[in-house]
């Protein structure tokens, strides 16, 4: 019995996330395509669903990204900004005072999020880099090298979790 009432819960659960995910702005992707999905987990918490979409549908040739993530768990906004800057250092990203601007912006901007938000980032034909949740835009980082920065802790070689850069590449059988 109590496997069952888990196994109906886990379901539900998923359902709402998929919905979520689904639901994020979905919008602003009508020009993109989808390249590749993966799930971000840690030890045994799930902590995100990831994608990304281009405009080409792959990530070899295009002009513009967006990289949705969808939570499955809470996580306030201050470790988020944490992990980015943790991130940036481990990928050996010099952090320059134009970077802790960029954390601080990232600080103000974005929420605390709770297991079934979401956040995108979208690129602009710029290459800035808009945020949304689900209902808004959340703000804007007007810098090409705070796209390619930024998206480098998910999409570059040297990203730490490397299976899962190649489910959203697309690389990954």
């Amino acid at each position: 019995m109590i496997k069952v009432a888990y196994a109906v819960a886990t379901a539900l659960l998923l359902g709402l996330n998929a919905n979520a995910l689904a639901s994020c702005q979905t919008e602003r992707l009508s020009d993109l395509d989808a390249v590749g999905k993966t799930r971000l987990s840690v030890l045994f918490w799930d902590v995100y669903d990831a994608e990304l979409f281009t405009d080409s549908g792959n990530y070899d040739t295009y002009a513009q990204r967006a990289l949705r993530l969808s939570y499955l768990r809470d996580i306030e906004a201050q470790d988020l900004v944490d992990t980015t800057r943790e991130e940036w250092e481990r990928l050996d990203i010099k952090i320059t005072s134009e970077h802790e601007q960029w954390l601080s912006d990232l600080a103000q901007m974005w929420p605390d999020v709770q297991e079934g938000d979401c956040l995108m980032l979208l690129e602009t034909a710029e290459g800035h880099s808009e945020f949304y949740n689900a209902e808004t835009k959340l703000g804007e980082i007007p810098s090409a090298t705070f796209t390619e920065d930024f998206l480098a802790i998910w999409l570059s070689p040297e990203s730490r979790f490397r299976d899962e850069r190649d489910e959203l590449i697309g690389a990954s059988s």
